[in-house]
């Protein structure tokens, strides 16, 4: 969702964003003054309330790398990739040796 807003820059930054748009490295100013909180929402960490996809899944990841051995679930992946096998050598009629 858009807002729209005005902003009153000092001449230095207005220059320095004009610039920027002159020499092609953004669209207009708008962009260079949305590149520039994106810069420092990245080097803060997200508002209460607010959760970065990114840290939740480090956070998740973690978690799991935590889990005691005894906790996994059973898998056998020999069964598996036989199933798989055989989905693919029926899907693309080949034999199951040819994959």
């Amino acid at each position: 969702m858009n807002v729209k807003n005005s902003f009153t820059l000092s001449d230095r930054y207005l220059r320095y964003a004009e610039r920027m748009v002159e020499d092609g490295q953004f669209p207009s100013v708008e962009k260079v003054i949305e590149a520039g909180i994106d810069s420092l929402m990245q080097a803060d960490p997200a508002p209460a309330g607010e959760s970065d996809p990114l840290l939740a899944m480090k956070d998740e990841i973690r978690r799991r790398m935590e889990t005691p051995r005894e906790e996994f679930l059973p898998w056998d992946g020999d069964e598996m990739a036989a199933r798989v096998r055989n989905r693919l050598a029926e899907k693309f009629k080949v034999n199951e040796t040819d994959l």
